[in-house]
């Protein structure tokens, strides 16, 4: 429950060497790679639209339709490279209007000696560390996601270090954070902005030391509740129809991606929200 990862126990669990077969043969298929980069990534960016259209307090109409746009310049990136620039750019206009869904009149305060001041107010993703209550919940929720995407990639047989979006890096994996992409407004975007306006963390939960700021035991378990709730939501599949939780729905999109790399699909039905 403190959210620290060890290690993982488990059975013959690698039982599935087709697919593995599959999936480091087409890791070195640029084509196929940009294919399913560019499926990600517009995902990615399209539910991150509609998180803004839905909580922001004055869905900001300039950067809904840039961020359309963007979505159309991922569909048809020529590479890689092209993608990340898409990306990046997308990220910067959604973290620039960030700070309109978090609902908050919290005061900035001054703990004990002499702290400094803290609040939510939030104006830049940063991190490595980062430097503000909002991006410390952030950077907690995409390690937690990317934690629970690599159990899933290796409960279904794929190896989680070999991607086709991200690129290998000795102590990452790539196959988890491309699952990701799409979830990460979905989940824990969503995860951190509930844990905000619902006061389920609150400003002395956080410490700062020199430039970083980060969650004490106390605000980590209030997170990781924020968390639990989300993961435990009810969402309906696009393409399947039923209801399923997000803990749940995302094996099942680590299912379609096995899918498509064996074969079975032609595209990658990334989950996206209205």
């Amino acid at each position: 429950m403190g959210g620290w990862f060890y290690g993982l126990t488990r059975g013959l669990g690698e039982r599935n060497v087709s697919l593995r077969r599959d999936q480091f043969r087409l890791a070195d298929d640029p084509s196929f790679c940009l294919h399913v980069a560019r499926a990600l990534v517009a995902g990615k960016i399209r539910n991150q639209r509609t998180l803004l259209q839905r909580n922001h307090v004055e869905p900001p109409q300039a950067a809904i339709g840039q961020m359309k746009r963007a979505i159309e310049q991922a569909e048809r990136a020529g590479s890689l490279e092209e993608l990340l620039g898409v990306e990046g750019n997308a990220a910067r206009i959604y973290f620039a209007n960030f700070a309109g869904m978090v609902k908050t009149n919290d005061e900035p305060w001054s703990g004990e000696h002499d702290q400094p001041l803290l609040s939510f107010d939030f104006t830049t993703r940063n991190r490595r560390p980062p430097r503000d209550p909002v991006n410390a919940l952030l950077s907690l929720a995409y390690s937690v996601l990317a934690k629970d995407l690599t159990i899933v990639c290796h409960a279904v047989g794929f190896d989680p270090f070999i991607g086709y979006y991200h690129q290998p890096r000795y102590g990452r994996a790539p196959l988890a954070l491309d699952l990701m992409e799409p979830f990460r407004p979905l989940i824990a975007d969503s995860a951190v902005l509930s844990a905000i306006n619902t006061r389920m963390v609150q400003p002395e939960d956080f410490v700062k030391a020199g430039d970083a700021v980060s969650l004490t035991a106390a605000g980590r378990k209030a997170f990781f509740r924020a968390y639990e709730q989300r993961m435990d939501a009810l969402v309906t599949h696009p393409l399947f129809g039923y209801r399923v939780s997000y803990r749940r729905m995302l094996e099942v999109q680590a299912r379609l991606l096995g899918r498509l790399v064996t074969g079975e699909l032609k595209t990658y039905p990334v989950f996206t929200t209205r």
